[in-house]
């Protein structure tokens, strides 16, 4: 998948590997997406930039005061992240967008492997469903099983789990953002709500 380009980016040098996680390694606030973006972060290297979902993500992130810019376009655009910390539950990106369970079992080692060194980790945004999914499943290999039952994916849920609280956020994809079914006040208020309660 990584290899194939689109018209705007025909110049352009792809990444086209598995995407490391990104930001401050002494965050206390991790923010799991789905997967890297065909022509986003699978082009630039870097999670959630170079694309309209990392426009807005990022635009939230520093209107709370999370990130050094408003803007991503490039790994090497100087982006610093304070206390938040980005990655995916799968690393490379997937046809159309959509993981398998064959993908995402076997990128969850890596991602509980990072959770573990990342011992700053206090609260967990999980972005959409599949995030929200990928953080229980996450926990629960690091020896933290969520209640029962199971907690559902909602915008603005939140269930503790260990140490951590998970919070649930619509992803900032096109298809929510351009329909407002997340809108960025909606977005920035769960920011801020993890703000709150990793420094409670």
């Amino acid at each position: 998948m990584g290899r194939q380009k689109v018209s705007r980016f025909r110049d352009r040098d792809y990444w086209a590997r598995p995407v490391p996680g990104f930001g401050d390694p002494e965050a206390r606030i991790l923010l799991l997406g789905l997967a890297p973006g065909a022509h986003g972060s699978n082009r630039t290297g870097r999670m959630f930039t170079g694309d309209g979902s990392g426009d807005f993500l990022y635009a939230a992130l520093h209107a709370v005061g999370l990130a050094s810019r408003p803007a991503s376009r490039d790994r090497d655009d100087g982006m610093r992240l304070t206390d938040a910390y980005i990655s995916a539950v799968v690393r490379c990106a997937p046809p159309a967008n959509k993981p398998t369970t064959a993908e995402r079992d076997r990128c969850l080692p890596y991602l509980a492997r990072e959770l573990s060194i990342l011992d700053g980790i206090r609260v967990i945004v999980g972005l959409g469903a599949f995030g929200w999914d990928g953080a229980l499943r996450t926990l629960a290999a690091n020896g933290f099983a969520a209640p029962r039952p199971r907690p559902r994916f909602g915008h603005s849920a939140e269930v503790r789990i260990g140490p951590y609280m998970l919070l649930g956020a619509f992803h900032p994809s096109q298809q929510n953002t351009f329909t407002g079914r997340l809108t960025a006040p909606m977005f920035e208020a769960v920011l801020r709500r993890a703000i709150e309660l990793a420094t409670e």
